[in-house]
């Protein structure tokens, strides 16, 4: 039997989990000298490498000291906590990054607490210590503090703490005295986080996780629990709800540095792919065929908040996007549920619209933004908040803490947005030069509260929430209180109006931009809602008079990201999106239509 490590890298995001991750695998020498690679090796597609996040966790394996380390990097998110709750279940102990500026964060005490109930032993990483205003003592207290509060045992805040710079590639015990390299890390790791439990017995392996090959089909990746898996053996597939299927092993893989190698055999303790099995699910146990015992499922934390998904029925569907069906789209949907531990789906009374349930407005829309990437047109409606009833029939809302990160002179304005969202002041208190502000706030509240917050603290604030508890419900919050600036007829906008029309409200389009009837095409400086027309054009005379040949003067149109435009739309909007275009518009195009539902869009 090899002697292996699993370790999974947790952290609030941003602390430099994946960079760390490249600092392990330069260490264990994967590469060749005269090998080119770029940073940030695990975040290896697009939208995690444009947005600098993790958003799926992954596996690389590296030996150090005839030792193999499974390293496992997860997401910081909250929004993506599916994620890490199921990966927790592959490792033997967790390395908890905290920034020696910032201490300990929400998302830090979600994973935390995910890692300790599960009896994880910790080694702390107090990372970045190179950075101006650092106070890495006093971190490494908040963290003992907040381990004791999650209800640690004395085994686990017996922790060791290592100080370094993953950027600077150095790891070492004390931060006033860099070294020049991480190998006292690994070392700890070594040292620190015990070995693979194994336990005698049949074979058992929990899924936690999958991949796709387009040869082999899809592939069950776990860590073998106890027993032996031999390639070809027959199995016994334990699924949900006690069904029992007989399968067959057709291909075992183990990690090794970025990639798989094919084994016959993998014994208890090491992470393995499997091929050949099919019709499995996330949380599902591969059993001895004579004997099979399932292991305990996955548990996954509620999701807070749904969105109506539809297919895109506007003047411009098909143009752009090659899957535009409610086939296609329920296919697709249904697909990422698979993988997607956190993400639920729902048929609604009609045959194109699903009710998509997930975490947050991150964890929805890097769906979104993957679908459109991929091809596919579909409308989105506004983001719903799920309510619980208690067994006294009291109405229950997801609460969740917000943390605020904020210059002195514009806290005010901060503490001011969030009360406003029946947002509830905690604590306030100096933080370096900054003040830091701690929040209980309904989920409601926080629905195109950043995009304001940034625009009042003129993008100096840094804000972090997580989801607490299913609190009881705290009252109306107040909407949008601009109205919508409407299309009248379809065709290209042109500057003429825009110019003539600046001093109704601000714009989403520009001269030239492609608009239908129904389309919301800006914001009106007043609550109600304007109907105009942006296609007629300047009319034309022979005659010239001072002042009408003035060069138009336009304002920038106002640019919004996907999940800006997600917190934007009221309840009889719709966002469509498509692989180039994202648009907002009415549900009923027609202004006639618009006017005979408006009641019952009130009553929704």
């Amino acid at each position: 039997m090899q002697a292996i490590r699993n370790i999974a890298i947790i952290a609030h995001v941003d602390h430099g989990k994946t960079t760390l991750v490249d600092k392990i695998i330069h260490a264990s020498k994967l590469f060749r000298d005269n090998q080119e690679f770029d940073d940030l090796i695990l975040d290896n597609n697009d939208l995690e490498r444009e947005r600098g996040i993790t958003i799926t966790s992954k596996n690389v394996s590296v030996r150090y000291k005839d030792v193999k380390i499974n390293v496992i990097d997860t997401p910081g998110h909250a929004d993506f906590g599916g994620e890490v709750e199921r990966v927790l279940k592959m490792s033997d102990g967790v390395l908890l990054l905290v920034d020696a500026f910032e201490g300990p964060m929400p998302q830090t005490r979600f994973v935390l607490g995910k890692a300790i109930g599960l009896g994880l032993k910790p080694i702390v990483v107090v990372n970045k210590v190179d950075k101006e205003n650092c106070r890495p003592e006093e971190v490494q207290e908040n963290v003992f503090d907040l381990m004791f509060n999650l209800g640690a045992t004395e085994d686990q805040l017996d922790f060791v703490t290592v100080y370094g710079s993953s950027k600077q590639g150095w790891m070492g015990p004390d931060w006033k005295t860099p070294t020049d390299n991480i190998t006292f890390l690994l070392d700890t790791i070594i040292s620190s986080i015990p070995a693979p439990v194994i336990d005698e017995g049949n074979a058992q392996m929990q899924i936690t996780s999958l991949d796709y090959n387009a040869f082999v089909g899809r592939i069950a990746i776990g860590r073998v629990k106890r027993g032996v898996l031999k390639e070809g053996a027959n199995m016994m597939l334990c699924k949900a709800d006690g069904v029992f299927k007989k399968v067959k092993i057709k291909e075992l893989q183990i990690f090794e540095g970025l990639g798989r190698v094919k084994v016959s055999e993998v014994t208890a303790g090491d992470i393995c792919a499997v091929t050949g099995i099919e019709d499995f699910e996330i949380g599902d146990t591969l059993a001895d065929a004579e004997n099979p015992e399932p292991l305990p499922r996955i548990a996954v934390d509620e999701p807070t908040m749904n969105m109506l998904f539809t297919i895109n029925n506007s003047p411009f569907f098909g143009k752009e996007g090659k899957f535009v069906t409610s086939r296609h789209l329920r296919d697709r949907l249904m697909k990422e549920t698979e993988k997607n531990l956190a993400l639920r789906v729902e048929a609604t009374d009609t045959e194109d619209k699903f009710l998509v349930f997930g975490r947050g407005i991150l964890h929805l829309s890097v769906l979104i933004e993957t679908m459109r990437r991929e091809g596919y047109e579909l409308q989105l409606g506004q983001p719903q908040v799920l309510f619980k009833e208690n067994e006294k029939g009291e109405r229950l809302e997801p609460i969740e803490t917000l943390v605020v990160d904020v210059p002195e002179s514009t806290a005010g304005k901060v503490i001011e947005l969030a009360t406003q969202r029946k947002g509830e002041l905690l604590i306030m208190e100096p933080k370096g030069d900054l003040q830091h502000l701690e929040f209980e706030i309904p989920s409601r509240g926080l629905i195109g509260l950043r995009s304001n917050v940034l625009t009042a603290t003129q993008g100096e604030a840094v804000m972090t929430h997580r989801f607490k508890e299913f609190g009881t419900f705290r009252g109306p919050i107040p909407g949008r209180i601009s109205g919508s600036i409407i299309s009248k007829n379809t065709g290209p906008a042109t500057g003429y109006t825009i110019d003539k029309l600046q001093d109704r409200g601000r714009f989403f389009v520009e001269p030239g931009d492609e608009i239908y009837g129904g389309q919301v095409i800006g914001e009106h400086n007043r609550p109600n809602d304007i109907v105009v027309n942006l296609q007629e054009a300047k009319k034309l005379t022979n005659m010239r008079a001072s002042g009408t040949d003035d060069g138009l003067r336009i304002a920038p149109k106002i640019n919004f990201s996907l999940e800006e435009s997600m917190e934007y739309i009221q309840k009889d909007e719709y966002l469509e999106v498509t692989p180039q275009s994202m648009r907002m518009r009415k549900i009923y195009l027609e202004e006639n239509d618009r006017k005979r539902n408006s009641g019952k869009m009130e009553m929704a």
